[in-house]
This record gives C-alpha cells, sequence and structure tokens, in this order.
C-alpha cells in the first residue's frame, strides 16, 4: 500500500519549475504553494534559470537547498533543539510574519514531495513535532531535545519534597510567561489559573498543562497548516496513518539519511511487531518504502 501517488516517468507530464537561485525561497514558494495539488502528485521538474543542468541530480539539488531554507532559524519558521540542531520543530514566534501560516503549507508540501521522490534533505523532525502529527500526546519525556532547559525544571517541580512546594517557596501559579514583539505576556494556563498556587497535589496537572501550553496550544495553527501541506500530496486521509507507520527514527532514515550501512533484509527479518502483523497494510508500505529508496548506504 503505497500512502503517495506514483510518479510519472514522461518529464512532459511533470509540474515544471524554473527557479532564480537568488530568489530560492519566494520563487520555490510561488511555484509549489499555489499549485493544485494533483498537479503535484505527477512529480516536479526543476530547472535552475540561466543553467542548462537538468534532470534528478538538479532536482535533488533544489529539495535540499530549498528545505535548509524553509528550516533556517533566521527565517523564524522551526526552531532547532540545542541538542540536535538537525531537529527541527515550529517557532511559536513565526506568528510575528503574516503569511507564516502559508509556508507552513508549503513547508509540510515540499517535505511530503521529498519523501515522494525519495531524495533525504538534511533535516529531522524533534519528537515534539513528529508525535503533533501522528496525533499522539505529548508527555514530560517527549521535550526532552526540544527544551531541555524546561524539561529539567519541570522533573525538579515533580521531585522536590511535598513539604517544601506547600510552603509556596517556588511562588508558581498556574501560568506562563510568553515573550511578543519583545514584550512579556502572562497567559494563564487554565481558567483563574493566576489564583492557583502550584502544591504537590496538583504540580503534574501543572507540569501537564505547561508542557501542553508550550509544544501544543502555542503551536497548533503552524501544525496544523504543515499538516495540511503535506497531506495535500498524500493519498487522501492517509497523513496521521503515515506518522503512525513509523517511529521517529524511521522518519529520521528517510529524511537525513544514516552513516552506517543497512541491510532492510536483514532489519526485516529480525524485526518483532506489537499491535501489528507482517501481512498489515501498514507494515507491507514501510517495508516497500524503504527498499524503494535508492540512497540506502550500503544498498546498491
Amino acid at each position: 500500500m503505497m500512502m503517495f501517488p506514483e510518479l510519472k516517468e514522461d518529464y512532459e507530464d511533470l509540474h515544471e519549475m524554473l527557479i532564480d537561485r537568488s530568489q530560492l525561497l519566494a520563487e520555490s514558494f510561488e511555484y509549489i504553494v499555489h499549485a493544485e495539488s494533483d498537479t503535484l502528485h505527477v512529480g516536479l521538474f526543476m530547472e535552475f534559470k540561466n543553467e542548462e543542468a537538468t534532470g534528478p541530480g538538479v532536482l535533488r539539488e533544489w529539495f535540499f537547498l530549498v528545505t535548509q531554507a524553509i528550516f533556517d532559524p533566521q527565517n523564524a519558521l522551526f526552531v532547532a533543539c540545542p541538542s540536535d540542531r538537525r531537529r527541527f520543530y515550529p517557532n511559536p514566534a513565526s506568528k510575528v510574519d503574516p503569511m507564516h501560516l502559508d509556508y507552513f503549507t508549503f513547508s509540510g508540501r515540499v517535505i511530503a514531495l521529498a519523501l515522494m521522490h525519495k531524495v533525504q534533505v538534511g533535516i529531522v523532525f524533534d519528537r515534539v513535532f513528529f508525535l503533533q502529527l501522528a496525533g499522539m500526546h505529548i508527555s514530560l519525556e517527549d521535550i526532552r531535545d526540544a527544551d531541555p532547559c524546561l524539561y529539567s525544571s519541570c522533573k525538579q517541580i515533580l521531585q522536590m519534597d511535598p513539604e517544601f512546594i506547600d510552603s509556596d517557596a517556588l511562588g508558581l501559579t498556574f501560568v506562563r510567561e510568553v515573550e511578543e514583539l519583545g514584550s512579556i505576556k502572562v497567559v494563564e494556563l487554565c481558567p483563574g489559573g493566576k489564583g492557583i498556587v502550584v502544591n504537590s497535589k496538583n504540580r503534574e496537572k501543572y507540569v501537564n498543562l505547561l508542557i501542553q501550553h508550550h509544544f501544543v496550544t502555542s503551536i497548533s495553527d503552524p501544525v496544523s497548516r504543515f499538516a495540511r501541506g503535506f497531506s495535500d500530496i498524500l493519498n487522501p486521509g492517509e497523513q496521521k496513518l503515515f506518522f503512525r507507520s513509523l517511529e521517529l527514527e524511521d522518519l529520521d532514515w528517510m529524511l537525513y539519511g544514516s552513516e552506517s550501512a543497512i541491510c532492510v533484509e536483514d532489519w526485516k527479518a529480525h524485526t518483532e511487531y506489537s499491535s501489528y502483523k507482517e501481512t498489515d497494510p501498514q507494515i507491507s508500505w514501510f517495508w516497500e518504502v524503504l527498499l524503494s529508496h535508492k540512497n540506502i548506504p550500503g544498498e546498491s
């Protein structure tokens, strides 16, 4: 079961793009985000202005360059994880750009098209982003890489002596401070949050609400628009199924690759399935995707 449409082999059927390198991001945005999704399903044909080169190599270069531009922290769409600068999740501050949601739709389409063309683009998703695209809950352990400081603070709150935290020595209430346009805004984590003091009985709820606001509520619109763009390229209704069919490490390999050799047949032979059978459509699709990639290190 292939979730992505099959690429056309005839160049005349492909969605053609002629891009000026000096306007890479802006012109790529116009070609991709304004195209009908059906026209993208056939695949892309890419040329750079005033350059003679064409073919798969040029398309791979474009995918890599435009992805690096999309995920460049200077463009404020995505945030790199402090512990692994290859990993990204949507930037809560991206809304300062009035076109940011359109760019998230564009980003989702580009990543899905790269997967459809089996091109590795040199970035990977942070776990919090991956889980949201899969429609799954985010826990404290999931934010370890995205925000080590917040993770450490939350762990300390949960592990503190009950008497100490009940003394209100921390001075915490159910609010979060958010920086917007250079100023600090206080946001309640729940109705009446300013008046609810964090204590030993409600600290777990406080931590959960803090995580949900920081990594879900504050980026829900960008995640939704990225998912919409990604879904535009998939066969209808299969975006969450796609991400739920994978582990984060699987998607890492599809987007970034690995320096170590991989034998997919050996991997398949030694895989144990939990909640799935080897004959399930999702499992068959997963192995088809891996075997179809041409850039597997160690594979011919």
